[in-house]
């Protein structure tokens, strides 16, 4: 869509100011019976949007009349990406939350300076996976499409040097902005370390919990002897030998002995130690206090103290010290400092991983964060929002833009000679059935106009509004392909009501697919998620089953509860709310990752297979576009209304399964 060309209408005094600058934008609307939602009328010069070459889709087109309602992130990271924040802690992306202050960065003056900033949005997707690994041994995992800051501006993780996905991208040696992860995922080679990192986390360590020192006694002769000596005690076995590792790296040779058996109560310590006067003055040297400490220095200090000495639970994290000079070293913040870092950051390899993975995205008030090390940059569909003056976060699900002229627009783009034909996808990003249809009606205007060009089209829909139009797409199947597919997750009332407050019942969905299937169009259903100790019984397999065939449904879609990062904590609360006693279960499924552990998604198959074959619901159906027949069994996929706590639970993106 673009924002100029066309002069505001004078009905458009009702708009937030920012919206003034949206010279095709008609009329900003709010009414009784969508409270909290504002719809901002505009005139689209476009309304088919190509889907990327690089997307997994096996479509290429989709349209959305909407804009807002649903999260569509292009600049992404794993999961597990370490985010600086504010306080110096590093959480996984999954961990960060709207509200929370972390470090972005932003020019002043000739520098580019470490700033304090505010988490304004966070939002979710599936997308193909690239690695990308630094010289000091930083990996990041993100999307081809994701922004990082080098030493010559921002570029994308992939791209080409010509056609048309030209654009500034990452090549081997380029050379990022930041000070880098200091290679987590090697924590025991020093050689991926900076020197000043490992002093800082030497210093750390041993002085947080080291015995260090050189001692006289007297000797039987009368002359006084010395006696030198450094020893380092943990229970922590992790911690001791990088200790011991990066003491090597440093020259000084150490030895490990039992310090104190396990007990009842502690766990068995092992100890280092030196007594080589060489030995231990080296020690003291290296674990003097800096002057001018370095980035390096600090943040390996705080890696020790917090090995020694800390310990992180709720959230929190606590490190027991009353040592005053450690304490002053504890309090360090990198703000105003500039962007500037001897570590090795240049780019050694980047590689396509070959598969989809649920990947984050952030926005903040600077537009960039820092991510395991590196300066990161945000989405950029969330920033055309805050172009506008809203927000983007709430106001970009509240603040609905509304294509009023698309079904005229996709005419006249579908009656150009150069149009192929392509299969059409709705419900790909936004819902076409969300609340906002009942008011402005653009399906029935683009189904027309789909039928009436020769164009296949498909609708993935959570809404039951689909049943005012299934006449009309009736009469476009008798002249194209068309496929309907209905979300429809749970099949007990009050389980339903609980998980999914205010959204079409189960009854009403499955009579949307009953009409759709008596006016002889295929209607698909996704019984996903299924709710581990909730929904997955046979029972209520075998209701669920029993319900969709009875619907007269041409086939069923399931898969598993997804608790994809930032609907983890909403479904979990939801969870101690209605069934406290199911949540040490839920804690251990979905402990380490978004996904049921995959012995039980295999139980689950072993379960739903037979009975899917047993109520006719596993057969495939015939691919309009390519005669291949589709898959009925792929889990861990998504929904397209998110108005609902189910709805957050799922994946966001959408099953592959209608073209």
């Amino acid at each position: 869509m673009r924002w100029s060309g066309q002069e505001l209408d004078a009905e458009s005094d009702a708009a937030l100011p920012g919206l003034a600058r949206l010279s095709n934008l008609v009329r900003s609307v709010t009414t009784p019976e969508f409270a909290g939602i504002r719809f901002h009328e505009v005139l689209a010069k476009s309304a088919l949007n190509r889907v990327p070459t690089a997307s997994d889709m096996p479509f290429g087109w989709t349209i959305n009349p909407y804009r807002g309602c649903s999260h569509a992130c292009s600049y992404c990271l794993h999961p597990e990406t370490q985010i600086l924040m504010a306080d110096g802690r590093q959480l996984p992306l999954w961990q960060v939350k709207i509200g929370d202050r972390i470090y972005g960065t932003e020019v002043q003056g000739n520098y580019r300076r470490y700033v304090v900033t505010t988490v304004h949005a966070i939002w979710n997707t599936r997308k193909p996976a690239h690695r990308v690994a630094l010289a000091d041994g930083t990996t990041l995992v993100s999307s081809g499409d994701h922004r990082f800051l080098t030493d010559r501006g921002w570029k994308h993780v992939a791209g080409q040097m010509s056609g048309p996905g030209t654009r500034p991208h990452l090549t081997i040696n380029n050379t990022l902005m930041g000070f880098g992860s200091m290679g987590l995922s090697d924590i025991d080679q020093p050689q991926f370390f900076p020197e000043q990192y490992r002093r800082g986390y030497l210093t750390g360590m041993i002085r947080g919990d080291g015995h260090l020192g050189h001692y006289e006694y007297a000797r039987s002769s009368g002359r006084r002897g010395e006696v030198h000596r450094f020893r380092l005690a943990l229970a922590d076995a992790e911690a001791l030998n990088r200790t011991r590792t990066y003491l090597d790296w440093e020259g000084i040779p150490t030895t490990t002995f039992a310090f104190s058996p396990e007990s009842e109560t502690r766990r068995p310590v092992t100890a280092i130690r030196t007594s080589s006067a060489r030995a231990v003055s080296a020690v003291e040297e290296l674990v003097e206090w800096q002057s001018v400490p370095s980035n390096d220095w600090h943040a390996g200090f705080l890696a020790g103290v917090f090995d020694t000495e800390g310990s992180c639970s709720q959230g929190g994290l606590r490190i027991s010290n009353s040592d005053p000079e450690i304490i002053a070293q504890r309090k360090l913040s990198i703000e105003g400092a500039a962007v500037t870092s001897d570590a090795r950051l240049d780019v050694v390899s980047i590689e396509d991983l070959g598969e989809v993975i649920d990947m984050i995205d952030i926005t903040t008030g600077t537009g960039d964060f820092i991510a395991n090390g590196v300066i990161s940059h945000n989405c950029f569909a969330r920033k055309t929002h805050e172009y506008l003056d809203l927000d983007a976060g709430k106001d970009f699900d509240s603040e609905i833009i509304v294509k009023v002229n698309v079904a005229e627009v996709l005419s006249r783009e579908l009656a150009k000679p150069t149009w192929g034909r392509h299969p059409v996808a709705l419900g790909t990003n936004t819902d076409p059935y969300q609340r906002a249809e009942g008011r402005y009606s653009l399906m029935p205007g683009i189904i027309a106009a789909l039928a009436e060009s020769g164009t296949p089209l498909s609708v993935l829909t959570k809404g039951t509004l689909l049943r005012r139009d299934l006449a009309l797409l009736s009469e476009a199947n008798t002249v194209v392909p068309v496929g309907l597919a209905m979300s429809v997750a749970i099949y007990d009332d009050a389980l339903q009501q609980s998980v999914e407050p205010g959204t079409p019942s189960t009854a009403a969905r499955l009579a949307t697919v009953k009409a759709a299937r008596e006016l002889g169009l295929d209607c698909e259903v996704f019984m996903m998620p299924i709710l581990p100790y909730l929904t997955d019984t046979r029972e209520h397999l075998e209701h669920a089953l029993g319900l969709i065939r009875d619907a007269g449904a041409t086939s069923v879609v399931y898969g598993a509860l997804h608790l994809r990062p930032g609907a983890k904590e909403w479904f979990m609360e939801w969870l101690e709310r209605e069934h406290p006693e199911l949540v040490p279960r839920y804690r251990a499924m979905y402990a380490r990752n978004s996904y049921a552990p995959q012995e039980y998604r295999a139980w689950l198959g072993a379960k739903i297979v037979p009975l899917l074959r047993r109520f006719g619901l596993s057969r495939g159906s015939e691919d309009p576009a390519t005669g291949t027949v589709r898959s009925r069994s792929l889990a861990g996929s998504g929904s397209t209304a998110p108005d609902s706590l189910l709805a957050a639970a799922l994946p966001n993106g959408h099953l592959p399964t209608l073209f």
